[in-house]
């Protein structure tokens, strides 16, 4: 909801990734409150393809916001499209219902396609929720490539969850089997209170949470939710869980308790594991946040295992979902599989997305 990772990725798809340049062009405030628009709008769609109104504009101008992000992104690198094999684009998610095999990601991969002049992979999720997955999460084919490249004195560690904190968050556990799925609410909580009450995007630098306290009774009023209990796999939409109207406890202690929610959300999915990850590896904007962090710091230790940022693993945490999605674009176009039984509960190993080419 806050605007376009952009990641130059080289790879065979396979066990060779050499990660590039990759930067960040923010939505504007208008754009933000279309999106929000769609959202609404989208709770109504029972058709993967319908579009009216709002949704429609929407797709369009995001599309297009997509397109310039990467024109603008190729000429301060000094390259290109024909430097450019494939592009992968995810689109903005407006609903996830795996339940009823209906996921909804605006974003027209023909017509990115035609303004980047560069083949567009898109559609991601689709053949996945065919086979009966849930259509999430898509990245730990990612997250395995990764898993062998993890710098530092952190590298023999396993196994080993990579953790993405975006509005919803998620996990990957890369140890003697390849296991995925959303474990609880990231990011959107927090974003939704704070702009309710204090009418910013987001609690930056946490500095909201600062003035607060945790309210156990409150964190265990979402931890009781049946969602944290469902078997693996499982994914969330982010309207899953929502945050209350107002609250006696006020705005302060509200989003410092709503951190407490999704750092336990987090380390509470060991229970659906085989065996307690030694290493999580912390990605995604939720990192920014020192109160999630210092949250996960301390849960962790209570089951001797080490909490780190993507950074000190040698990672781009901020750039990793993009990266992602180049590496996904390129297995897409090879045929190779993008998800599988234990990330997401597909009745098999499936390939997925559509290739559009420029016209």
């Amino acid at each position: 909801m806050d605007g376009i990772d952009v990641a130059l990725l080289k790879t065979d798809g396979g066990s060779v990734v050499q990660r590039g340049a990759s930067a960040f062009y923010p939505y504007r405030p208008a754009m933000r409150e279309l999106l929000a628009t769609a959202l609404e709008e989208a709770k109504e769609i029972t058709s993967r393809n319908e579009r009216s109104g709002v949704l429609k504009d929407a797709e369009k101008q995001v599309t297009l916001l997509h397109a310039d992000a990467v024109n603008e992104f190729l000429s301060g690198q000094n390259l290109s499209s024909d430097d450019i094999d494939l592009l992968g684009f995810h689109g903005q998610t407006v609903l996830h219902r795996p339940d009823e095999a209906l996921t909804v990601q605006i974003g027209h991969g023909q017509l990115l396609a035609d303004k980047t002049r560069i083949a567009t992979v898109f559609d991601m999720r689709a053949n996945d929720m065919q086979h009966s997955g849930q259509g999430a999460p898509l990245i730990p084919v990612y997250h395995q490539a990764l898993a062998d490249n993890i710098a530092g004195e952190q590298s023999s560690e396993s196994p080993v969850c990579f953790v993405n904190i975006g509005g919803i968050s998620n996990i990957t556990y890369v140890g003697d089997e390849l296991l995925a799925f959303d474990c609880g609410p990231g990011n959107a909580l927090i974003d939704q209170w704070v702009q309710r009450h204090v009418g910013i995007s987001h609690d930056a630098g946490g500095a909201i949470a600062a003035e607060g306290k945790i309210d156990l009774a409150f964190v265990q009023s979402y931890l009781v939710d049946e969602f944290f209990d469902k078997p693996v796999p499982k994914s969330l939409d982010r309207n899953d869980f929502s945050v209350p109207e107002d609250s006696a406890l006020g705005v302060e202690t509200v989003a410092r308790s709503l951190a407490r929610v999704t750092a336990e959300g987090i380390i509470q999915s060991v229970k659906h594991l085989p065996r307690s990850p030694k290493l999580w590896i912390i990605c995604g904007g939720g990192r920014h946040n020192p109160y999630i962090m210092k949250d996960l710091v301390e849960l962790a230790e209570d089951m001797q295992s080490k909490v780190v940022s993507a950074e000190v693993a040698g990672f781009d945490g901020d750039a990793m979902e993009a990266e992602g999605w180049a590496y996904l674009a390129v297995r897409s176009n090879l045929g190779l599989q993008l998800t599988y039984p234990g990330t997401t509960g597909c009745s098999k190993a499936v390939t997925g997305g559509v290739i559009a080419k420029p016209k």
